[in-house]
Order: structure tokens, then C-alpha cells, then sequence
């Protein structure tokens, strides 16, 4: 599938939203980057990461506890995934090169790759929203269909029952086969990705052979292979579930669009700008424990607009946008709950069950 092309207009939505945040951050002082709670933030959940993670495997605890600490590495995981590594993947988290490439690291040592996961994320998801064929993050057939276009099958008619077990998967699926396929085939979904230098497959395996001896061998040499395996499906299930349902909860909800390009032209309705804020949706915005878990994910039409804007700052340039959008006749989706964003994505899924 060749990749859709967006329309230009004479007056440019996004070159406006541009110009506006620009002018905020040149009037506020401020690098657009992260700040100093974001760097202690990511110092917390470090620091958690590898105290629970030494507790659980060299000081195993009681059954109980230890399915307890399971879940909670677990949720640290999705954590740094969405504090660290993706402001750094996206430059966002400081304004030094080195230091953001430090943070995307982070997604190596927990099992994935960030030269996969710039391509999927960075390239294909934030250009090409929930564009059917081409976005990979609304692809988990034959499990789930997650827009009407997608193909039905008859198991998608309990999706709405089973998706909580789909997301589980995620991660596991993640590390240990979805990254070798790529790497293998060249491309993600229909589209290739950029050749690999040298430096990329030594990091590609270096990272996927320490990650084994850090997750696998360590844990199975002193806790025993059934015990490992119960505890790595808990943690790995846990994590999967958590970064699933934050990304379903911002793309595949009853509001969310899945627009496609004219077939004669090739070209997309909207501009890029209106396209994102018409295929994306936040939630819990006004919640701060749910914005500081999540790394400000919660705010993702703030994210998709503004990729190299650090998520410290969404709070504040969600108010711009928000006015922008207004004057413009331009959506913005919002749930002021997460409950409500839930029952929005149990509904889509309902709906998408039936032929």
C-alpha cells in the first residue's frame, strides 16, 4: 500500500498551533524539553525498578508478596517505558542528544529495540494515524478489529469479552517475536524500514542477549525454571496489558476516526494537523497521579501534535490547543475520566464485533 499524502492548504491549522505554542515557550522562558521533575521522576522509577527487581529474584518473599512485587515490576516497566524512553526516542527529554539517546536505551535493556521501535513509532505511527494498512498499532488480527475496514472474524464477536487477555500479551509477543520479525523481513507491516548500520545489529543482538541473561538465565538459575516462568507471565502479562490499554484508550474510541486516502488521488481528507486531533483522544487529563505514571500519555493529542515537546509541559500547551481548536471548528476529544474512556473503547470493540 502506497503511503497516502496529506492535504495543503493556504491557511495551515498547524502552522498556526505552531506559531502559538512557539510563542508560549519563547514568552515562558522555558526549553521545551524536560525539566528537573522529569529527571528525578525517571531517577524514582530507576531506582524501583532495580530495587523490586533485586528483592524479587535474590530475596524471593513469600508466594503471595512475590506476585505482588511481580505486578508492580510490571507496572514500573510500563512506567519507564512511557516517562524515559519515549521522551527520549522522541528528543523531548533533554536537550542534550546524548542524554535522550540514554533514556531510549532503557527499551533495550527491557527486552524491545528502540531502532525497531523509532521506525514503528516515531516514522509510521505518528504520520499515519490510524490509517488502516499502514498504522501497525491498530493491526492485532486475527485476534482483535480495532476498525471497519479491517477483515471480521468469527472470534472477533467476543473481542469486547476477551481484549483485557489480548492486551496481556503485548509485551511478551513484543520482545520475543514481533521485534525478530521485523528485523527479519525488513519492514513493519507493508512498509520497509531504514537500513540497519552495523551499530544497530550489534545493538540489536547485544541488547536481545542481555536481556535473556537478565530476565531468563539469572532468575531461572536461582529461583528454578516453573517459578521463573510463573513470575515472568505475571510481570510480562501485567506490562502488556498497561502499555495496551493507554494506546487504545488515546486511538480506538467511539469518537476517534480511521480516515483513508482517496483511491484515485491518494490523498487524505484533512491536513496532518486536523487528521491527528481527528484520530486521537485524551483522558484523565485533569487526574495527576494517572498523568505521572502514564508520562503524560493521557494527553495525547498534545503528544501527536507536538512529538519533540516534553509531556511536563502538556498541561499548559493543552490550553492553547484547546482554544486553537475551538476558533478553527477543529475537534479535540476528551474524557474527563479514564473510566469513561474505557467504557468508550469496550463499546468500539462491541460495535466492531458484528460483521
Amino acid at each position: 500500500m502506497a503511503s497516502p499524502k496529506f492535504s495543503n492548504t493556504s491557511q495551515s491549522f498547524h502552522a498556526e498551533l505552531k506559531k502559538r505554542i512557539s510563542d508560549y515557550f519563547k514568552q515562558a522562558g522555558k526549553a521545551s524539553t524536560g525539566s528537573f521533575s522529569l529527571y528525578l521522576k525517571a531517577g524514582i522509577l530507576i531506582v524501583s525498578f532495580l530495587f523490586v527487581y533485586t528483592h524479587l529474584v535474590f530475596f524471593t518473599p513469600t508466594t503471595w508478596l512475590a506476585i505482588v512485587e511481580c505486578v508492580i515490576l510490571g507496572g514500573l516497566t510500563a512506567a519507564i517505558g512511557f516517562n524515559i524512553m519515549h521522551d527520549g526516542l522522541h528528543g523531548s527529554f533533554s536537550q542534550k542528544k546524548w542524554v535522550n539517546e540514554m533514556a531510549g536505551l532503557t527499551l533495550n535493556f527491557l527486552g524491545a529495540n528502540n531502532f525497531m521501535w523509532r521506525n514503528k513509532h516515531n516514522i509510521i505511527h505518528h504520520t499515519y494515524t490510524n490509517i488502516e494498512g499502514i498504522d501497525d498499532d491498530i493491526e492485532a488480527k486475527p485476534l482483535l478489529r480495532l476498525c471497519e475496514t479491517q477483515k471480521h472474524y468469527k472470534i472477533h464477536r467476543f473481542q469486547h469479552w476477551y481484549f483485557w487477555f489480548a492486551y496481556s500479551l503485548l509485551y511478551i509477543w513484543w520482545v520475543l517475536f514481533t521485534d525478530y520479525k521485523k528485523y527479519f523481513l525488513g519492514r513493519i507491516g507493508p512498509t520497509p524500514i531504514k537500513k540497519m548500520s552495523i551499530g544497530d545489529h550489534v545493538s540489536f543482538w547485544g541488547f536481545k542477549l542481555l536481556h535473556a541473561f537478565i530476565f531468563f538465565a539469572i532468575p531461572i538459575y536461582t529461583l528454578g525454571f516453573s517459578t521463573w516462568l510463573i513470575g515472568f507471565l505475571i510481570y510480562g502479562m501485567f506490562t502488556g496489558f498497561v502499555l495496551s490499554i493507554v494506546f487504545q484508550l488515546a486511538h480506538t474510541v467511539e469518537e476517534t476516526n480511521f480516515p483513508q486516502a482517496n483511491e484515485s488521488t491518494g490523498k487524505m481528507e484533512d491536513e496532518w494537523a486536523v487528521h491527528q486531533l481527528k484520530t486521537t483522544a485524551n483522558f484523565a487529563t485533569k487526574n495527576r497521579v494517572i498523568s505521572w505514571l502514564v508520562g503524560g500519555l493521557n494527553f495525547q493529542v498534545e503528544h501527536h501534535l507536538f512529538p519533540r515537546v516534553s509531556h511536563v509541559h502538556y498541561p499548559e500547551i493543552s490550553k492553547i490547543i484547546k482554544k486553537a481548536c475551538q476558533e478553527f471548528g477543529v475537534p479535540y476529544i476528551e474524557y474527563p475520566k479514564m473510566r469513561m474512556a474505557v467504557v468508550s473503547h469496550i463499546t468500539h470493540l462491541k460495535t466492531l464485533s458484528r460483521k
